[in-house]
C-alpha cells in the first residue's frame, strides 16, 4: 500500500442536502495561548460524495483532493459508522 500525502480528516456529517456533496463538521482541540486551557474548535468542510452514501449523522472520512468546485477540495473516503435511527428520531421531536 502506498503512503498518501494527503490530508485525512475525521467528522460528522450535518448536511445532505445537496446533490453529491455532504458537509462535514471535523472537531480539533487547541491549548489557548496565553492562559493555556484546551479548547474545542470546530471546522466545517464541503466533501464529494459520489454515490449519495452519507447520510446526517454518520461519521466519515474525508480526503483532501484537487478542487472540484468554488468550496469544495475534500472528497468521501469512507463511511465509519452509520447514525442511529434513534437520534434522528429525537432530532425531529425537538425541531
Amino acid at each position: 500500500m502506498e503512503k498518501s500525502n494527503r490530508k485525512e480528516k475525521i467528522g460528522i456529517v450535518i448536511s445532505d442536502k445537496m446533490t453529491k456533496t455532504i458537509s462535514v463538521q471535523v472537531e480539533r482541540t487547541v491549548r489557548h495561548p496565553h492562559y493555556g486551557k484546551v479548547i474545542r474548535k470546530c471546522s466545517t468542510f464541503k466533501a464529494h460524495d459520489e454515490k449519495n452514501d452519507a447520510k446526517e449523522g454518520d461519521t466519515v472520512r474525508i480526503e483532501e483532493t484537487r478542487p472540484l468546485s468554488k468550496t469544495k477540495r475534500w472528497r468521501l473516503v469512507e463511511i465509519l459508522a452509520k447514525a442511529s435511527v434513534k437520534e434522528k428520531e429525537i432530532e425531529e421531536k425537538i425541531a
